[in-house]
């Protein structure tokens, strides 16, 4: 038996009005995921614990079987691991984003314009945290660069619990409210715009039309994770697909083999069908399990791109799970697959909420029929049933004891 996770990130979605009151998932064109849902089991499942932000951190360590509050430390240093960043106990890691913010005199004044800068390239982002760490490094301060817009700041013996905003949850709006009250925190971002705003590669992007990378944005504070190897908790051999450092960072804590998949972006323009290919490569390869984290959907989400989180949709379908599974089957492998985003990301608020999320999940060896003909958020809300674990399922498509 081999197990698949298909996690679309932020794929859930409230009904839209232009769409006749439908939502995203109940439009998209999906005949691959369709068919499991008519003999397979949904619902309706819980993957942000009351309490705690809904952040794609929190939701994927529930999908991935991990109990958030037993082993959530922060959102960084997840990425910072899969960076390749050395945490000391004491160390407290940051997300910093390079975001594009308005250009009123007054820092407090200005408006959070793209909290990516356009999806920056990480060749021309590499040089402004180049920039950033020059201007800014001390003893205890270092800044790391990652991919695209997202990076890493390290502070030795830094604080914990500032309650910092992430920058795609303020989209459009001034950022007088949101600034963090740590003084530091507020003058490396202050000062950053100042470091950046004039750095030839902004004045290169402004010249082409596109959203220059002007400042930092620090958020996600934590210590060194406390994942346990995901073998030793499920006793099967995982492996993670992903664009996006965090994910890749929880699979490597977990213990799991991370591939890495030539164009896979974190956006709409990712090699869909390059996921599919390694997917069903590490599978045959001899690996148990493979989560396949795609990142589109949430994307369009922020950015309020409703046509893009439809598109999304559809090439999961069209370019993942419907070649996989018609790999395995050609190679006579049974298969247990559990569909799920880990959290909505309405394209109306353009920002993560901590609703409860379809689920569906299939076992090619149990086929029943479920009276469902499509999978979304209106079917799986009509089974009635409801996980109030999300970390639970994991049990479940292993086919484990709950």
């Amino acid at each position: 038996m081999k197990y698949i996770v298909m996690l679309g990130d932020g794929m859930a979605d409230y009904p839209v009005e232009s769409l006749g009151g439908r939502t995203p998932l109940q439009v998209a064109k999906k005949p691959n995921i369709d068919r499991l849902a008519k003999y397979g089991k949904m619902g309706m499942v819980k993957t942000v614990p009351d309490g705690m932000k809904p952040g794609s951190d929190v939701a994927n360590l529930a999908a991935m079987g991990y109990n958030p509050q037993e082993c959530y430390t922060g959102r960084s240093p997840l990425e910072a691991v899969s960076i390749g960043i050395q945490m000391n106990d004491t160390d407290v890691a940051f997300r910093c984003n390079l975001v594009t913010l308005s250009d009123e005199p007054e820092y407090a004044d200005k408006t959070m314009m793209d909290y990516s800068s356009g999806e920056i390239t990480t060749a021309e982002a590499s040089q402004l945290i180049a920039a950033v760490n020059d201007a800014f490094r001390t003893d205890e301060i270092l800044f790391y660069p990652g991919i695209s817009y997202r990076h890493c700041m390290i502070w030795h013996e830094g604080p914990v619990g500032l309650d910092l905003t992430p920058p795609h949850d303020i989209s459009d709006r001034k950022i007088t409210e949101y600034l963090p009250g740590n003084p530091l925190i507020l003058d490396l971002m202050r000062r950053s715009y100042e470091v950046l705003k004039d750095h030839p590669v902004n004045k290169d992007r402004i010249a082409r039309g596109l959203n220059p990378a002007n400042s930092i944005w620090l958020w996600g504070e934590g210590t060194r994770p406390g994942v346990s190897r995901f073998e030793a908790a499920y006793g099967v051999k995982g492996s993670v697909i992903s664009a996006v450092d965090l994910i890749k960072g929880i699979g490597l804590c977990a213990g799991m083999k991370v591939i890495e998949v030539e164009g896979a972006t974190g956006n709409i323009d990712t090699n869909f069908r390059g996921k599919g290919e390694a997917a069903l490569k590490t599978l045959l390869d001899g690996q148990d399990l493979v989560y396949i984290h795609v990142e589109a959907p949430d994307e369009c989400g922020h950015h309020g791109d409703l046509e893009g989180k439809i598109r999304s949709i559809e090439l999961i379908d069209e370019e993942i799970v419907g070649p996989l599974l018609a790999g395995l089957e050609k190679a006579g492998e049974e298969y247990s697959i559990l569909v799920m985003p880990d959290h909505p990301t309405p394209v109306s608020i353009k920002t993560h909420i901590s609703d409860p999320i379809p689920f569906l999940l299939y076992r090619s060896d149990k086929k029943e029929e479920s009276g469902a003909d499509a999978y979304n958020e209106v079917t799986a809300a009509a089974t009635g049933s409801f996980v109030p674990e999300g970390f639970r399922l994991m049990k479940e498509l292993l086919g484990q004891e709950l």
